[in-house]
């Protein structure tokens, strides 16, 4: 897993790295800029005689305030100063504003014979750097500064934002007024939330994380909560016994589907068996059992609730399956039953939201001990929106937060959904995923994403850990699908189709995806 930081997280670890463990600031300041000449060196270079590659013939525009950030840009401009390229710098703020390290870098470029001006020049660039502001905005931005994005977004010019792009607040990716667009952005020892989060994601282009002597030591112990995961899935997912059987692999009953979304429990099924589960029995209609004879042969169908939800090791609900009479008083049985793992989905949060007392009774099992069962929830805004009584966009403003805030209130792992679907847990562990794309936003998508759950919850792993797998593994293979039929035309058919061979790629080492 990798942490993703705050500004004072990172604020906090940079500090510890220098005070505690005595690299030098002046010393991270010459690697950071070092990494960015690095990357602009791959990204634009002209081979030389002796075979070495150089800069020289780009020329270039340094934006700069007068925080670290800047003095990151400036001595990130001094590099290309030396490697021959035409360097101008701007100053966007007041020099004697500056702190130590930026004045010195400042005098350095000087020194080189470089000069800094105080107005954007009227002249075209190859490269912009954008060295505003680091992680430390908490503004909106105005006067100079929002004359300073604007400028960098209106030129034809490759753009290096320094560590985040500027105007994007580094805690939640807002945009701060407004932000540079920029083609790549070089960030330091962590990724900033900002950068992972919607819309900063947007803004920052390609994101290159630099190790530049800022390690998890400068944490001192005290780790950030928020992680994510970019690596292998089969990584995440606990080894399957080769003496096991198909009640080892965990038994699921889905509560899912009812007249005229029958395709709803069949794709949770899908989803459920892709994952690795043993056996799946679905709670349906005579014309889903027909749909499933047709389809997926493999899958009991049941019309009796009791008797499935008594023989699963997990319960999956919700999927397709309706807010009328019928279906709450499903849900209300479901609940008052022995505690097994359950995955809620859709139409039973729905439910939930709309009863305050069966919401109520929910509540007060999940806070007893022995009532308490593992418990999932998997809203996306609108219906964690309906839930917390809140309107969508304060969901959006803090997917992380309210999420949160449901999973210690119902003792579960909450997720929101989105293009970065946050899992939080009770005890306060949180899962930021980006694997996936914009073609998963289609119908059914979510039920396959129960299935998978259901699935994962009936292994040895800790149910944080199975869905935060759960939900990697069901971001890969709408990656996969989207490779093969493309963002715009794949369906939830086609990523659980892709799932088995995710895994499949990944067992036999084939790369990735």
């Amino acid at each position: 897993m990798e942490y993703l930081v705050n500004a004072a997280q990172m604020r906090r670890c940079d500090e510890n790295t220098s005070s505690h463990f005595g690299i030098l600031p002046a010393v991270l300041m010459e690697r950071a800029a070092l990494v960015c000449l690095e990357v602009l060196r791959e990204r634009f270079f002209a081979p030389l005689e002796n075979g070495s590659k150089c800069l020289c013939s780009r020329r270039v525009l340094v934006v700069a305030g007068s925080g670290n950030n800047g003095g990151d840009g400036f001595a990130l401009g001094r590099l290309l100063m030396l490697e021959g390229c035409p360097v101008d710098f701007v100053l966007i703020g007041q020099e004697e504003k500056a702190n130590e390290l930026t004045a010195g870098q400042i005098r350095s470029v000087r020194a080189y014979g470089g000069r800094i001006e105080e107005k954007l020049p009227d002249r075209s660039y190859d490269i912009i750097v954008d060295a505003l502001f680091g992680v430390g905005l908490s503004r909106e931005l105005t006067g100079a500064f929002r004359e300073a994005v604007d400028y960098i977004n209106r030129q034809d010019a490759f753009v290096l934002s320094v560590d985040l792009p500027s105007g994007i607040h580094a805690d939640t990716g807002r945009v701060m007024g407004a932000a540079v667009q920029a083609d790549v952005t070089v960030t330091f020892g962590f990724r900033k939330l900002g950068l992972v989060l919607y819309p900063g994601a947007r803004y920052a282009g390609s994101v290159v994380c630099a190790p530049i002597g800022i390690t998890e030591h400068g944490f001192l112990g005290q780790y950030p909560s928020i992680t994510t995961y970019e690596g292998p899935v089969a990584d995440l997912l606990p080894k399957r016994p080769s003496d096991g059987n198909k009640g080892t692999f965990g038994k699921v009953a889905l509560l899912a589907g009812s007249e005229g979304m029958e395709g709803a429990g069949l794709l949770c099924a899908y989803g459920a068996f892709g994952a690795g589960c043993g056996m799946v029995k679905l709670v349906g209609t005579e014309r889903m059992a027909e749909a499933c004879l047709q389809t997926l042969p493999e899958v009991m169908v049941t019309d009796q609730d009791g008797a499935a939800c008594a023989w699963a090791d997990v319960i999956g609900a919700g999927p397709g399956l309706s807010v009328g009479a019928d279906a709450v008083s499903r849900i209300a049985s479901l609940l008052e039953t022995a505690p097994k793992p359950l995955v809620l989905d859709a139409d039973a949060i729905n439910i939930l939201a709309a009863d305050n007392k069966l919401l109520k009774c929910l509540e007060g099992l999940q806070a007893k001990e022995a009532s308490r069962r593992v418990l999932v929830l998997t809203p996306h805004p609108g219906e964690l929106a309906r839930l917390d009584g809140c309107g969508i966009a304060e969901v959006l403003e803090d997917p992380i937060g309210v999420a949160l805030r449901w999973a210690k209130r119902l003792q579960a792992v909450v997720l929101c959904k989105g293009a970065r679907t946050v899992v939080a847990s009770f005890d306060g562990q949180i899962y930021l995923n980006t694997s996936g794309n914009s073609g998963m936003a289609t119908a059914g998508s979510g039920d396959v994403l129960t299935g998978i759950l259901a699935a994962l919850l009936a292994g040895p792993q800790t149910p944080f850990q199975a869905v935060c797998a759960g939900v990697y593994l069901h971001g890969r293979a709408g990656d996969l699908a989207a490779a093969r039929k493309g963002e715009r035309s794949m369906t939830a058919g086609d990523l659980a189709e892709m799932i088995p061979l995710v895994l499949l790629e990944r067992e036999k080492g084939n790369g990735a995806i």
